[in-house]
């Protein structure tokens, strides 16, 4: 069972909506101390959508950084500001993105309840950048005129049947023990990896496809915060 007390900062930094743009607020991730004293951050939006901060965190801090987003702890995302033009989406495309929406609140559902249970602080670290993850989702849903099919679920909870089945299983999975945890994360990034892979393929809204290649990078970052 976790013992360990967590403390982590969060830095929101402000979009804009910009002439044809789109522009999401997302937390960044400081540095989490592992031993006591403050945590700060500090960060900007320029007026390019470029997110630019550092964290640091006073006595012993694991992780700090510079550049762009704040100072990492394990498995934690940059400050996403995702700035594209609206395209097209086929039908098909706009069912995937509904889909990218389930797959992204099943991967933070499911750390953040992980991270409740054990003292590996990349659970939480990663299940706050899923949330961002799922904003971004979310609101490209909303600017396609698409259903969002995670509104109004509660934490575990999905529409598609066949996901609630997947996070079940998973949860269960991860439940036996913490590598047992460690393992079903590495696998829903692995599904996250494949998923997003053959939605970029065809597909030209050069805001979809940004967001899209952002999840990517970020999940190839998770697997390998995931492999011990």
């Amino acid at each position: 069972m976790k013992t360990m007390t967590h403390r982590t900062a969060t830095l929101v930094a402000a979009g804009a909506l910009g002439l044809g743009g789109l522009a999401i607020a997302a937390p960044v991730l400081a540095g989490s101390p592992s031993g006591p004293g403050p945590v700060s951050s500090y960060g900007a939006v320029s007026s390019h959508g470029m997110v630019s901060g550092y964290g640091m965190g006073a006595g012993h801090s694991r992780v700090s950084g510079y550049g762009t987003g704040a100072g990492q702890g394990a498995g934690g995302c940059p400050g996403h500001t995702v700035i594209g033009e609206q395209g097209t989406l086929t039908a098909a495309q706009k069912t995937t993105l509904a889909a990218m929406a389930q797959e992204e609140k099943l991967a933070r559902d499911l750390y953040a309840a992980f991270a409740a249970r054990y003292d590996d602080l990349t659970f939480n670290h990663v299940a706050m950048a899923e949330s961002q993850h799922l904003t971004m989702v979310r609101t490209l849903l909303q600017r396609y005129g698409s259903t969002d099919p995670t509104a109004g679920q509660p934490d575990g909870a999905f529409t598609d049947k066949s996901v609630q089945t997947t996070y079940d299983k998973l949860l269960a999975q991860g439940k036996r023990s913490e590598a047992a945890a460690l393992s079903a994360a590495r696998q829903v990034e692995r599904d996250d990896i494949a998923a997003l892979t053959a939605a970029l393929t065809g597909l030209t809204a050069p805001d979809v496809s940004h967001v899209y290649t952002m999840l990517l990078a970020a999940s190839q970052r998770h697997l390998a915060a995931f492999t011990r």
